[in-house]
């Protein structure tokens, strides 16, 4: 059964822009299974519930569970794998001889059930542990520019990182919002304004930009190239 495992970030900005329905019509052409793990859920519904800014959001989130929308992806092959990618991806760069802290528990319980699923990809909007899976080096360089001193690399453990994440494709919200416009699921949003797709499209763009998808100017203008003909 293919698969895809979500990360709590491009459902926050789906939800965010109003397009968290998106996902039911995405499940149906994907002809496979949408899952978040235990951990993502917290972030997404058991935190949030506890405020009053965020509460509608995660009832939201959770009415998609109880649909069948996004289902619990938990066993042990997740429970396990987590706190071992955690640990090795927390201890390769290092700076003030000092590891870094670039990861979090729930986006590496991502990678686990990835894992532990075979799955056909990951959804995570998060520079970070995106690149950490498909470009080591430039983590590297933000970290080096961003603490303005050399990095360390602990070559041993990010190769132990790489062969557990090998393979693990991934893809964005950006990603997610440019597809539900390929095949339609947007029409209903095109107005009698002038240029109304290259509007429709470019507002959602820029709405899971601006609500914490990891996505450039040029790679939204690019889209809007590719799908504006």
């Amino acid at each position: 059964m293919k698969s895809l495992i979500f990360d709590a970030g491009p459902v926050i900005s789906l939800t965010m822009n109003n397009l968290l329905w998106i996902l039911e019509p995405l499940k149906k052409k994907f002809g496979g299974k949408f899952y978040i793990t235990e951990a993502v859920r917290k972030e997404l519904i058991d935190r949030p519930l506890e405020t009053k800014k965020f509460k509608f959001e995660a009832i939201q989130v959770e009415k998609l569970i109880e649909n069948g929308i996004l289902e619990i992806a938990d066993n042990s092959v997740i429970r396990e794998k987590t706190p071992m990618l955690l640990n090795t991806a927390n201890e390769i760069f290092k700076a003030y001889k000092n590891n870094i802290q670039i990861v979090h528990f729930a986006e590496m319980s991502v990678i686990a059930a990835a894992v532990s699923l075979n799955a056909d990809a990951i959804a995570i909007d998060e520079k970070t542990t995106r690149y950490l899976i498909e470009n080591p080096k430039i983590v590297a360089e933000i970290l080096k520019k961003t603490l303005h001193t050399p990095i360390a690399i602990n070559e041993s453990n990010l190769k132990e990182f790489n062969t557990m994440a090998e393979n693990i494709k991934i893809i964005r919200s950006i990603e997610l919002v440019a597809i539900a416009y390929e095949q339609g699921i947007l029409n209903s949003f095109i107005t009698k304004i002038p240029d109304a797709r290259k509007s429709l499209l470019e507002s959602v763009l820029w709405g899971v930009k601006l609500s914490g998808c990891a996505v450039s100017k040029e790679e939204i203008e690019q889209i809007l190239r590719q799908e504006i003909k």
